[in-house]
């Protein structure tokens, strides 16, 4: 009886001595793996909190130094005093009988007595291996992750005012019901635990829709949505959206660089939290579009971030991957580039960053088709544009709302043969509302207003002025409605409506017309 007088001391029999549990609901699995996982200790004095006075000191003595089957926790100590489970005690009593080559018979009446435990034990174990060898042979890497998003929307829009002939074009070429999609998929790998390749496919089908922007004989880029793709003439082409690698550089550094990477993969912040669920494209770029122009091409950028401050320079050529030095490279005048710094805090919950863009051959999408077609079809060597922008969130969801708002403006730069333009202006705007578990915890709903690049001054060009007003006259209000029913964790349906007053600007405004439009839709999306 001695050898078992001395496993009922042992890890896996001490807990004996203490209240058991004998359902099967009260085994710990996670306490089990933590003690078991433990390495074995050599000499009983690498217990701290066991003394030469216990009781049961000769007897762990005995058991270290002739079977080695005694585990501690991490900070050294061994707790003969703490309660187990049978199920515990049984795991740990296997553990102790794996070191054990003599089955005595007192082992016996030990591991019958346990018996119903260990088999209950060994089964899950069984059964969790299996799993796990079942996931292990059926992923595809084993350092990349793949999620995607697929989203379905149908909507439609009316036309009016009194620009009869912009009108009734419009109703006629972009007035029907569509139903279109757009699915991403990204490949997010890893081979250090910080670093990050990824690789995004993307299609979709909203190429002849006033999603996309609107069409050929009159660009309506404020009714774009966001989640609108088409990357070129046709239809249903999968597309690499997104190709870079991010990796830290010490502990504060992070750079970036890729053949197909966006301005805002390689900000530190992003100042807006506004919206939970994206319609318009517009409120997208935190009221500052020209700032915050998300730029996509070749690229590269590296942020600092430490205590909630972060700084952050990017590069980003949208033509960088051609030959031609007259329609693209790195640095060219075809280019298409754009060069941003920002800087911005971030505390617990607010946000505020400042953003300075020099651009070059690039549009400026949420804008007016002035303000558009200005900025890139304009003769203009460059713009500088500025971004202001932030937001407050509350600690709880309840009737306050949290609160995004940002404010852009641009200059822009003239050639000599132009230097009548000098002074030329624009700015936008936006503010937005969202509210967390609305009616329905999960739920959200928000609204936004804002006004999409528009031209604010002309500058000293007389003949502009003759030609078109001492007013640029391009202003416009965008509004925005929605409310997101999350269906499950993966699954949501957002029914929302829109209203552009004035999203042709200046076009439709020339003769003193009126033009607006009124859209809704419903966008359901599917995450995996």
């Amino acid at each position: 009886m001695k050898l078992f007088k001395q496993l009922l001391v042992a890890p896996a029999a001490l807990g004996l001595l203490a209240p058991l549990a004998a359902n099967a609901n009260d085994l710990n699995l996670d306490g089990v793996n933590q003690y078991a996982s433990q390495e074995q200790v050599t000499s009983i004095s690498q217990f701290s909190d066991v003394r030469p006075t216990d009781w049961a000191y000769q007897a762990l003595s005995n058991l270290i130094e002739r079977y080695g089957c005694v585990a501690g926790y991490p900070n050294g100590t061994y707790k003969g005093g703490q309660a187990m489970t049978r199920y515990e005690a049984a795991a740990l009593l296997n553990a102790c009988l794996d070191r054990i080559t003599e089955v005595t018979d007192e082992l016996k009446r030990l591991m019958k007595e346990f018996e119903k435990e260990l088999a209950v034990l060994r089964g899950r174990v069984d059964g969790l291996e299996a799993k796990v060898g079942e996931l292990e042979a059926n992923q595809f890497s084993t350092t990349t992750k793949l999620n995607g998003k697929a989203t379905f929307v149908l909507g439609a829009n009316s036309f009016n005012g009194d620009a009869t002939a912009i009108r009734d074009q419009y109703r006629s070429e972009l007035g029907a019901t569509t139903f279109n999609y757009d699915v991403q998929l990204n490949f997010d790998t890893s081979f250090t635990g910080k670093d990050l390749l990824r690789t995004r496919l993307r299609a979709g089908n909203f190429r002849d829709t006033t999603y996309l922007g609107g069409n050929e004989f009159a660009p309506n880029p404020l009714s774009a949505l966001e989640v609108a793709f088409q990357e070129d003439d046709s239809d249903n082409q999968v597309n690499i959206n997104r190709l870079f690698y991010q990796f830290p550089v010490g502990s504060d550094f992070t750079v970036t660089i890729g053949g197909r990477v966006r301005q805002d993969d390689m900000l530190a912040m992003w100042p807006s939290v506004y919206p939970a669920d994206t319609v318009l494209d517009f409120f997208t770029y935190a009221g500052a579009p020209a700032a915050y122009s998300l730029n996509l091409g070749s690229g590269a950028g590296i942020w600092w971030q430490k205590d909630g401050w972060s700084v952050s320079l990017n590069y980003v050529a949208a033509n960088g991957n051609e030959g031609n030095p007259n329609i693209g490279g790195i640095g060219t005048d075809g280019s298409a580039q754009t060069g941003t710094a920002q800087i911005g805090y971030a505390a617990e919950n607010w946000g505020l960053a400042v953003a300075y863009t020099y651009a070059n051959g690039i549009g400026f999408a949420a804008g007016t088709p002035f303000a558009v077609g200005v900025s890139e079809f304009g003769g203009f060597d460059s713009s500088n544009s500025i971004g202001v922008s932030g937001y407050w969130q509350p600690s709880e969801a309840g009737w306050v709302p949290s609160i995004s708002a940002g404010w852009g403006i641009t200059g822009y730069n003239t050639a000599d043969d132009l230097a009548g333009f000098d002074g030329i202006q624009s700015q936008s705007w936006y503010v937005g509302l969202q509210w967390e578990d609305v009616f329905i915890k999960g739920n959200a709903a928000g609204m936004a207003v804002g006004q999409g690049t528009f031209i604010t001054s002309f500058g000293d060009d007389s003949d502009i002025k003759d030609a078109l007003g001492d007013s640029p006259n391009d202003g416009n209000y965008v509004w925005e409605w929605w409310y997101k029913f999350q269906v499950t964790d993966n699954i949501s349906v957002t029914p929302a409506i829109y209203y552009l007053s004035a999203p042709l600007g200046q076009i439709q405004k020339f003769n003193g017309d009126t033009f607006n439009q009124f859209g809704g839709l419903v966008k359901t999306t599917f995450k995996f």
